[in-house]
């Protein structure tokens, strides 16, 4: 797909990931429509991808495990964008390592919410736009935990890999329509996912987030006969 001119909902956009997969795209020319939760980052972003060459780039402040507002946020980007062409579903959070029971209630819904429903519901409110496109696309950031079990991950693990499952399902029900349908599964990347849950672990080994976004560029930006389904990313 030829990025430039091509309208991109992205979550988690704000910061980690999402923020430099959002600038990357808007060096390749594409629209954008942020979502994340912190006005100020959002505010941030939104401006260093006008600067970066995004003919349109808005910015949404929505806590996407608030159902509601996520389904009001996804009409009114529907409204606020002539077309939707590309979705892709990065923001996700990570609880501290450790036996199931001693994950709090709490935490343990809200992750769940974050990486795996919120997920869903907000491919599914933007479905039917994208199937009015003739080419379009939903690429799925989830995890290598979304593949291979590891300790102390029991909830988290769990959301990627309905977040793979999901994936797959999807590719099978959009596999007539223009809807092409992608997993990302990365190992440890170098962002504030672990610090914000308290999660002391060596950050600068991992996987730069910008090389990571480079990747995704690369995915989306392929020819019409060539479709990577799912990459792996790893030290």
């Amino acid at each position: 797909m030829k990025l430039q001119g091509k309208t991109v909902v992205l979550t988690g956009g704000s910061d980690g990931i999402g923020y430099h997969i959002a600038l990357k795209l808007a060096e390749q020319g594409a629209q954008l429509a942020i979502l994340g939760r912190n006005k100020e980052r959002l505010s941030k972003v939104e401006s260093e991808c006008a600067t970066s060459g995004s003919p349109k780039v808005k910015a949404y402040s929505c806590d996407i495990c608030d159902a509601v507002l996520l389904e009001q946020t996804a009409k009114l980007i529907v409204s606020e964008f002539a077309n939707i062409d590309i979705l892709i579903n990065n923001a996700g959070i990570w609880h501290k390592t450790g036996p199931l029971d001693q994950i709090p209630d709490d935490l343990l819904v809200e992750t769940v919410q974050t990486n795996l429903t919120s997920l869903i519901q907000l491919t599914k409110h933007l479905l039917p736009t994208l199937r009015a496109q003739d080419e379009a696309i939903v690429l799925n950031i989830a995890s290598k935990s979304g593949v291979v079990a590891q300790a102390g991950q029991s909830v988290y693990t769990a959301t990627k890999y309905g977040v793979r499952g999901f994936t797959e399902v999807l590719k099978e029900d959009e596999k007539e329509t223009g809807i092409r349908i992608a997993g990302v599964y990365q190992s440890g990347t170098n962002t504030q996912m672990f610090a914000k849950a308290g999660e002391n672990v060596p950050n600068h080994i991992f996987t730069e987030p910008e090389d990571l976004a480079d990747v995704v560029v690369f995915m989306l930006s392929r020819p019409p006969k060539i479709w990577l389904h799912d990459v792996r990313v790893e030290l």
